[in-house]
């Protein structure tokens, strides 16, 4: 059981990266639905660069850079070309599903790469590691699930004791009055974008370098998609965000643990991988309300 805690801890880590980051787009008004897309350019550029480099940190500087690209190209059609997000955020997904594979193909070849250096190493925290049951699940990780989960009660503090986080709800829910201040309503939601961008390739390289050492078009496999629904089902809440991650993360530990001990003639492996995505639909058609952001979705044009 310990293990199993201890993995939902470290399986939720790119879940809320791509959660958090989400949280605070969409509170600007940007659906960020490119977000499958930004975890898998991640994952690619972050392989690659670990692979050339035989460093763990240019991977994920690498990863940072790629998921920032194809932020900004989303960001840039539809906050200033004034486009569709959802139709805009699928066409990025495809995209870059068919541009990796290439890439892939044209540095690797055909068959499937191992990384060069090893994954993240869990880096236990002195005294804290050693209590009792907590100890081994929360203080026995690596550096990247440290990272966020302390970044996560940093950003409910700046998006609710702020006025970083008033300008940035303010633009999701009455962009005009941001306008009125003489603020660039524009460029905070190009600049949450790109926010979302880096976060998302970190959460992508997490799989391929941080995790499994390898890369396939695959790899991300509908987890951008389950990052996006926590952070509706967590209310665009940052608190509610980390919840949600939790309740996925477990559900992939579980996975992960049936699939180690074999199969099981009453409970198939496939039916604990499919476990989170089974999770998204049953959460989100019991979900009764939402406290969406009034201007989510919606283009925001200056008036004369």
């Amino acid at each position: 059981m310990i293990n199993l805690l201890s993995s939902t801890i470290m399986m939720g880590t790119p879940l809320l990266f791509g959660a958090l980051a989400e949280v605070i787009a969409e509170r600007t008004g940007m659906m960020v639905t490119a977000i499958e897309g930004i975890f898998l350019m991640g994952a690619w550029a972050g392989f690659v660069g670990g692979y050339l480099s035989g460093s763990l940190i240019v991977g994920f500087l690498s990863a940072m850079l790629a998921g920032l690209l194809v932020a900004s190209l989303y960001g840039w059609i539809c906050i200033y070309l004034k486009q569709h997000q959802v139709v805009t955020g699928v066409a990025i997904n495809l995209l870059v599903v068919g541009l990796c594979s290439f890439l892939y193909r044209v540095i690797f070849g055909v068959p499937i790469t191992p990384l060069t250096v090893n994954p993240l190493a869990t880096i236990p925290i002195p005294l804290l590691s050693e209590i009792p049951l907590l100890g081994p699940i929360l203080f026995n990780q690596n550096i990247l699930t440290y990272i966020i989960y302390l970044l996560a009660p940093l950003s409910y503090f700046m998006l609710y004791k702020t006025s970083i986080g008033l300008t940035i709800r303010s633009a999701g829910e009455n962009p005009e009055a941001v306008d009125v201040a003489g603020i660039n309503v524009l460029r905070v939601r190009f600049l949450t974008v790109l926010l979302a961008g880096v976060m998302g390739g970190v959460a992508g390289a997490f799989y391929s370098i941080g995790f499994l050492g390898m890369f396939t078009t695959n790899i991300i496999g509908g987890r951008g998609w389950i990052a996006f629904a926590i952070c509706f089902l967590g209310n665009w809440n940052p608190k509610g965000a980390v919840i949600g991650t939790l309740a996925f993360g477990f559900a992939e530990a579980i996975a992960i643990y049936m699939q180690s001990i074999g199969n099981s003639a009453l409970f198939p492996n496939e039916l604990f991988i499919a476990l989170p995505y089974i999770m998204t639909i049953v959460l989100t058609i019991s979900r009764k309300s939402f406290s969406v952001p009034a201007k989510l979705g919606v283009p925001y044009v200056k008036e004369n």
